[in-house]
């Protein structure tokens, strides 16, 4: 990124925008971000960002922000936030990429909007791996809001000349993250419970080289107007991951696989109950489904249009992860 441009950050306090906004701010641009009122930005602090108080569907703090910035990076999400009403979902992934696009489209000198989707869109894949021609197909509320902003914002901006790129990451992890965590903990267990008899085929990204991976999208000229799914060469097993894990710590991998189902039928009975008192679930319908969905990718155009390189193997990233997990009292 060209030193003292202005970038639009959204999401700028999760997992990976915090790494975003790092390295733009190493890079010596001018970073801008939205975030709640509740949100913590005391470890960012230190990075010189410009902060706009909001929600990021809220238009006005959405053209004070936007006003005169060259990129925007839309990372904000609402994933693994459980019992989200859908009128939620929608403002979060569509309202805002709607209110984003428009106020960008109307900066001098606006360089691209990168659109931060997930693979999750194309949902369980029945014959993998897909790549980004591989149809939709959503499983929950989460997905579904972020295949419809992805949609719109491929008709909005080839319609309306916006330059823009569309990043789908495959499951980022890292040093910090909590998403991968569960199976972490599960792995290290005297039994590895595994639910299902499927692969559990699942495709990583280290959150460092997906941030790479969306640098480019911003700035590679062969990213205008194309979607890239972001991860590793290959996928890897859920049973993988727990014995790389069990490896790098020291630990003996003992995997029981047992039926799915019933877990299904406690986590809907569990969500039910919890809804009424507007409480979140301890178990839900989504982290059942973790386990038995595949997750498998063609991650060769990113690779062959952009030169896109993943620093971390599979290998390298969960032993560096297990082991700050371990070093921090996660584990």
């Amino acid at each position: 990124m060209p030193a003292g441009v202005r970038v639009l950050v959204t999401g700028a306090t999760g997992f990976t925008g915090s790494v975003l906004v790092r390295r733009l701010a190493g890079q010596g641009c001018h970073v801008r971000a939205i975030a709640r009122h509740t949100a913590d930005v005391g470890s960012l602090k230190h990075l010189g960002i410009e902060w706009f108080r909001g929600n990021i569907y809220d238009a006005a703090v959405v053209r004070q922000a936007a006003a005169g910035v060259h990129f925007v990076f839309h990372a904000a999400t609402a994933y693994r936030v459980s019992g989200l009403p859908e009128d939620e979902h929608r403002r979060v992934h569509e309202t805002s990429t709607q209110l984003l696009a428009e106020a960008a489209l109307n900066q001098p000198g606006f360089k691209r909007f990168v659109h931060i989707s997930t693979v999750g869109v194309h949902g369980h894949v029945e014959t993998p791996p897909a790549n980004e021609q591989s149809p939709f197909n959503p499983g929950d509320m989460y997905q579904k809001t972020k295949a419809e902003a992805e949609l719109w914002l491929h008709a909005f901006a080839r319609e309306k000349k916006l330059p823009y790129a569309v990043i789908r990451p495959a499951a980022i992890y890292g040093p910090g993250d909590r998403r991968l965590l569960k199976i972490f903990k599960l792995a290290i267990k005297p039994v590895f419970v595994l639910l299902g008899y499927g692969k559990g085929l699942y495709h990583l990204i280290h959150v460092e080289d997906l941030v790479s991976g969306m640098l480019l999208a911003a700035t590679h000229p062969a990213a205008q107007g194309e979607a890239f799914i972001c991860g590793n060469p290959a996928a890897v097993t859920q049973e993988q991951i727990g014995r790389i894990v069990c490896a790098t710590l020291g630990r003996r991998c003992r995997v029981l696989r047992l039926p799915a189902w019933p877990v299904f039928l406690a986590a809907d009975l569990c969500e039910l109950a919890c809804k009424p008192f507007k409480l979140a679930p301890p178990l839900y319908r989504r982290r059942v489904a973790f386990f038995t969905k595949d997750r498998s990718f063609d991650t060769s155009k990113i690779r062959d249009r952009l030169g896109f390189q993943p620093r971390y193997t599979d290998e390298e990233g969960l032993a560096m992860t297990a082991r700050w997990y371990r070093e921090n009292g996660w584990l």
